[in-house]
C-alpha cells in the first residue's frame, strides 16, 4: 500500500476525500462536538478544528501493537539481548515514517507523525539510558547474565542441558554467598548517596532476577526428571543465596532494617536527562525557568491564602486557617456520602454553564472503592479514574494516622479532588479517549493526563466554584501543593535537592502533615512514575489554560468546543493540541518551541 505516493507496508493509503465522504466526516465531526455543521466547516477553513482522519492512524495503531507483542515476549530487564531488539523495532520504524510522503499528509495525519517520530526517539533515549543503569548495577550483579541466559534460551525453545544448569546454579550461589560477605563487612550507613542510589536500584533488580529463575525453573521441574534431578538442590541454594545477599544490600547499604519502611533515596537522572525529557515531552523551557515559574505562582498563592484566612477571622496567619480547615473533617464512615455530593455538585455545576459535554452513560458508571491502610502509606489522598479510590482510616490503623488521614482528606481539600479524578477530570479523559482517537493512547503524556484535571482546578477557581474561604483555602492548598511538586521534582533530579528536603518544602511551605509529605516524596521517588510526571500536573494545566486563553478568551471558540476538542483529539502533548487546534503549520523535524508562560 502507499502513503503520499511511497510504498510502505505498515502506513496505509489515504482517506478516500470524495465529496459525499467529506460532506457526511464533517456532519459527524460537527456531531460530537456539539457544532452545528456548517460552523464547524466555517472554523475548519480558518484552521481551527481539523476535518478528516488521520492518515497514520491505523500505522500509529500497528506500531502500539506491535510493541506490546514484543513486551510479552521479552520480558527480562535489563537483558542487553532485549534492547537490542528494541533497538530494532524503534528504529525500523523511524526508516517506515521516513518514506512517508509528509508533504501530502493533512493536519492529523502530520500531528501523527511528529508524535510517532517523537516517542520513536524518546524510546532510543531511554534504552541508552537503561544501558547505562545496567552498567552501574553489573559489578553487584555478576551472575545476571547467567540468568537471563536461562530464560532466553527456554524463550528460543532450546533444551536444558541440565548438568551444565546445575553447574552454574552452584556458581550463582557461591557468588551470591561471596558478595554477602564482602557487603556484611562494609561499614553500616559508611555508603554514599551515589552508592545507596545504585543500591537500592539492584535490589529491584535481584528480586527480577529471581522470579526470572524461578519462571525457568518451573518451566521444566517435575515434567523432566532429568533436569529435577540435577538441578532442584542447586537452584534452592542459589535462590537463597540471593536472598542472602538481598538482604545484606538492604541493610548495610540502603540502611533498611527488619520491619523499617523503605528510606526515600530517589534515582535522579541528572541535568542532561531532564533536558532531553522535556523535550520529549515538548516543553520549550529549561529546568531553572520552570522552578522560577512555581515560584512566581506561589506568590499569588499566598496572597490569596491571607485573604481567605482574614475572612475567616485568622488575620494573614494562613496556617492557623489551614489548621481549621483540616479540623473540618466528617466522622468515620461518612467519607463515601461526601464524595458523592462532591462529584454531583461539580457535575451540575459544569452542566449548567455548559463547560463540556458530560454523556449521561459517564456520570452513571464511575465507581468507588475504599484503599488499604498499605496502600494509603504510598497515596494519601483519593486516586481516582472511572474508579475514585477513597484513602480514608481504617480500624486498624494506629489513632494518630487515623487523625492525620482525616485531617488531610477532610471536606474543603477534598473539593479539589473529587472532580480532579471523577468529571470533568479523569474520569471523563479516559471516558472519552476510550471512544475517539484511540490510536492516540501511544502517545500519552501526564503533562495531557494530570494537566487537564489540574487545569479544572484553576478554571473551576475562576468561574466562582469555591464558596466559602474555607473550599478556597482547600483548593490553594491543593494548588500550592501541585507547584512544590514542580520544585521538588525537578530539583531532586538536578540532584540540588535531596528527598529530605522536598518533605521539608511540602511540610512549611504548603501545610502537609509530615506523614502525608512523606507518603508523597515517596510515592515520587519509588520509581513507579516518569521524572517529570509530578512536575506535569502543573505545567500541563498552565499549558492548557494558556490555549484556552488564546481560544476562548480570545472569542474564537466556546467553552464547550475547546474542551470537547482537546477530549476528542485524543492524548498528545499540549503543543500539538495547540497545534491541532490552531492549524500550526508542521515539518517532519518539528520540534517544541511554544512560549505559553507570561
Amino acid at each position: 500500500m502507499e502513503v503520499g505516493g511511497v510504498r510502505c507496508e505498515a502506513l496505509p493509503s489515504p482517506t478516500a476525500r470524495s465529496a459525499r465522504a467529506a460532506k457526511l466526516l464533517t456532519a459527524f465531526i460537527a456531531l460530537i462536538l456539539s457544532l452545528p455543521a456548517g460552523e464547524l466547516t466555517a472554523q475548519a477553513k480558518i484552521g481551527m478544528i481539523p476535518v478528516g482522519a488521520s492518515e497514520l492512524r491505523d500505522s500509529v495503531s500497528l506500531f502500539s501493537t506491535d510493541r506490546a507483542a514484543l513486551m510479552r515476549r521479552w520480558t527480562v530487564e535489563y537483558s542487553p539481548a532485549r534492547r537490542a531488539r528494541f533497538t530494532a523495532f524503534y528504529t525500523d520504524w523511524r526508516n517506515r515514517l521516513a518514506k512517508v510522503d509528509f508533504a501530502k499528509l493533512g493536519q492529523e495525519g502530520r500531528i501523527d507523525y511528529v508524535l510517532l517520530d517523537n516517542r520513536l526517539r524518546s524510546e532510543l533515549d531511554q534504552l541508552k539510558r537503561e544501558e547505562k543503569l545496567a552498567a552501574d548495577m553489573a559489578p553487584l550483579v555478576p551472575f545476571a547474565g547467567v540468568i537471563t541466559g536461562f530464560e532466553e534460551a527456554r524463550r528460543r525453545f532450546e533444551k536444558v542441558d541440565a548438568p551444565a544448569a546445575a553447574k552454574a546454579l552452584a556458581v550463582i550461589a557461591a557468588q551470591s554467598d561471596s558478595l554477602t560477605r564482602a557487603t556484611r563487612e562494609k561499614k553500616a550507613g559508611s555508603a554514599t548517596r551515589p552508592e545507596r542510589i545504585v543500591a537500592l536500584r539492584t535490589i529491584g533488580y535481584l528480586g527480577d532476577l529471581q522470579t526470572t529463575l524461578r519462571n525457568w525453573q518451573r518451566f521444566s521441574a517435575g515434567y523432566d526428571p532429568t533436569f529435577s534431578w540435577w538441578t532442584a538442590d542447586p537452584y534452592r541454594r542459589a535462590n537463597e543465596a540471593i536472598t542472602r545477599y538481598t538482604t545484606a544490600i538492604r541493610e548495610v547499604i540502603v540502611g533498611q532494617k527488619q520491619g523499617e519502611e523503605e528510606p526515600i533515596i530517589g534515582d535522579p537522572i541528572g541535568a542532561e536527562g531532564v533536558k532531553a525529557d522535556l523535550g520529549f515531552e515538548m516543553i520549550a523551557y529549561t529546568a531553572e525557568e520552570l522552578i522560577a515559574l512555581a515560584e512566581r505562582e506561589f506568590l499569588w498563592i499566598e496572597a490569596e491564602q491571607k485573604k481567605a484566612s482574614r475572612e475567616m477571622g485568622f488575620g494573614d496567619d494562613w496556617r492557623a486557617a489551614l489548621e481549621a480547615v483540616k479540623q473540618a473533617y466528617v466522622p468515620p464512615g461518612e467519607q463515601p456520602a461526601l464524595i458523592r455530593r462532591l462529584a454531583t455538585e461539580a457535575v451540575a455545576f459544569i452542566t449548567e454553564r455548559d463547560l463540556v459535554t458530560v454523556p449521561p452513560l459517564s456520570d452513571e458508571i464511575w465507581r468507588m472503592e475504599m484503599m488499604s491502610p498499605r496502600q494509603q502509606l504510598v497515596s494519601p489522598f483519593f486516586l481516582g479514574g472511572e474508579i475514585i479510590q477513597v484513602s480514608y482510616p481504617t480500624d486498624s490503623m494506629a489513632h494518630d494516622d487515623k487523625l492525620m488521614s482525616m485531617r488531610g482528606n477532610n471536606p474543603h481539600f477534598s473539593m479539589a479532588t473529587v472532580h480532579h479524578e471523577l468529571i470533568p477530570g479523569h474520569h471523563l479523559q479516559g471516558y472519552m479517549t476510550s471512544r475517539y482517537n484511540t490510536h492516540r493512547q501511544a502517545f500519552s503524556t501526564p503533562f495531557w493526563g494530570e494537566g487537564w484535571a489540574l487545569y479544572w482546578e484553576m478554571l473551576l477557581w475562576d468561574a466562582g466554584f469555591p464558596r466559602t474561604p474555607q473550599d478556597r483555602m482547600g483548593m490553594l492548598f491543593w494548588r500550592s501543593h501541585r507547584l512544590a511538586r514542580i520544585i521538588f521534582s525537578l530539583r531532586v533530579h538536578l540532584g540540588t535537592m535531596t528527598p529530605q528536603e522536598a518533605i521539608d518544602l511540602l511540610v512549611t511551605r504548603v501545610g502537609h502533615e509530615r506523614a502525608n509529605a512523606e507518603a508523597e516524596v515517596r510515592r515520587s521517588f519509588n520509581g513507579t512514575y516518569s521524572p517529570l510526571y509530578q512536575a506535569a500536573y502543573m505545567m500541563g494545566g498552565l499549558q492548557i489554560r494558556a490555549l484556552h486563553r488564546e481560544l476562548v478568551q480570545g472569542g474564537r471558540m466556546t467553552d464547550k468546543q475547546f474542551h470537547d476538542a482537546i477530549l476528542q483529539g485524543g492524548r498528545m502533548p499540549i503543543e500539538m493540541v495547540r497545534a491541532r487546534l490552531l492549524g500550526v503549520p508542521l515539518t517532519r523535524d518539528y520540534r517544541a518551541s511554544w512560549k505559553f508562560i507570561q
